[in-house]
């Protein structure tokens, strides 16, 4: 029987890491954190935290502030390419019905309002994971440069490459979107960039989201069918770019004519298959780590808030660490799988280049009823309550 607090390890000190560190604190669990990058900067795009993440952190009294650093998605519109709309979502009355606000907010904001919030928190950087082992009695893990950290429990937190995943599963699976993804942030004006604007613009094999994360700035995202050698060595500029969204809404053209080009992203889109088993002993994965998934949903970061929640709720009394962890994989199993596969499925049906495809799947967009987008909606955002221990 483990005496004494708690304490964790955790590898990797991004958007799932930092809230694994904060959520495991407010439980009584001591936190290191161990990122390998060499100082803590976020790249220039942006991401949502939805309602369910709101929620799972509610649960716990955390409250990020996120008002401050980013911005309450208000109207969220599907378009076509050239701008002409094709429904409005109810996703606004989801939001209200499960009781929590949608934000969007840029990265480096997301991560400074993590850290705040983590406050003394060890986080140690340029540590390169190598490898760990375990026992009855805790885990270690080894670093590139010597280090070594020891804990009751290991949390493999480091994203999409994750070495923690590697001795645990491989790395083997990783799966090709089907496209490049570029991402931009820029300050934006334009009649149609409304406050709290979320535009999905949908063309033949490729897409554009118009994102507002407050601040007078725009995130946007573009998407372009392009096979694996092509999406995962880009390296065109954005005069490209511009040629590939010829013809589309004046505000697509307009925000991507504003943006730097040094101040553009290029990434391959990737996922991995569902990994049923996320752990073994006193290790487990979280986030990216675990369960990879598209970005068609936006669910990525708010998923790993509510790992990270749920890994808390089950460490939080446990006198048997290692079977904590198996609750709380058993408890996350169900969720992230639907979400990764409904990622999976979005993904492909916003990336079709059949205009016959193209023209039934939008008609069944203008024609479903407000009610079942809204239970729709509703379902996504619902943060499942975590049950008793038994």
């Amino acid at each position: 029987m483990t005496r004494g607090p708690l304490k964790a390890i955790v590898v990797g000190a991004g958007i799932g890491g930092l809230t694994t560190a904060i959520a495991l604190r407010r439980v009584g669990v001591d936190v290191e954190v161990y990122e390998r990058a060499g100082e803590l900067r976020a790249t220039g795009s942006a991401l949502s935290v939805m309602a369910n993440a709101v929620s799972a952190l509610g649960g716990l009294g955390i409250d990020l502030r996120l008002e401050r650093h980013g911005r309450r998605i208000e109207l969220f519109q599907i378009r076509t390419g050239q701008g002409r709309l094709i429904r409005t979502l109810p996703f606004p009355d989801a939001c209200r019905r499960v009781g929590a606000p949608s934000f969007c907010v840029s990265r480096p904001d997301l991560q400074r309002a993590l850290l705040a919030e983590a406050g003394d928190c060890p986080v140690e950087l340029g540590a390169v994971a190598t490898g760990f082992t375990q026992s009855d009695s805790g885990a270690e893990v080894t670093f590139e440069d010597g280090r070594v950290a020891r804990g009751d429990v290991l949390i493999g937190a480091d994203g999409f490459h994750s070495a923690v995943r590697r001795q645990l599963a491989g790395l083997d699976d990783a799966r090709d979107g089907g496209y490049v993804c570029w991402l931009g942030i820029v300050p934006f004006r334009h009649p149609r960039f409304r406050p709290g604007y979320v535009g999905h613009y949908w063309g033949s094999g490729q897409r554009f989201g118009l994102i507002d994360v407050g601040g007078g700035r725009a995130y946007w995202w573009g998407t372009r069918n392009m096979p694996p050698e092509a999406s995962h060595n880009w390296r065109g500029g954005k005069g490209e770019i511009l040629r590939a969204y010829e013809g589309w809404a004046d505000e697509v053209r307009e925000v991507i004519r504003v943006t730097p080009e040094e101040d553009i992203i290029a990434v391959p889109a990737q996922d991995r298959p569902f990994l049923e088993n996320w752990g073994r002993g006193r290790v487990t994965l979280l986030g990216d780590a675990a369960h990879p998934m598209l970005t068609s949903l936006g669910q990525g970061a708010a998923v790993a808030i509510e790992d990270a929640v749920v890994l808390a709720e089950c460490l939080r009394t446990a006198t048997d660490p290692a079977r904590a962890l198996r609750r709380y994989e058993d408890l996350r199993r169900e969720r992230t799988r639907e979400l990764v596969t409904a990622s999976r499925a979005a993904s492909d049906s916003q990336h079709l280049e059949n205009p016959l495809r193209r023209t039934v799947r939008d008609l069944r967009l203008r024609c479903a009823s407000r009610r079942s987008l809204l239970e729709r909606d509703t379902a996504m955002l619902t943060f499942p309550p975590v049950p008793a221990a038994s």
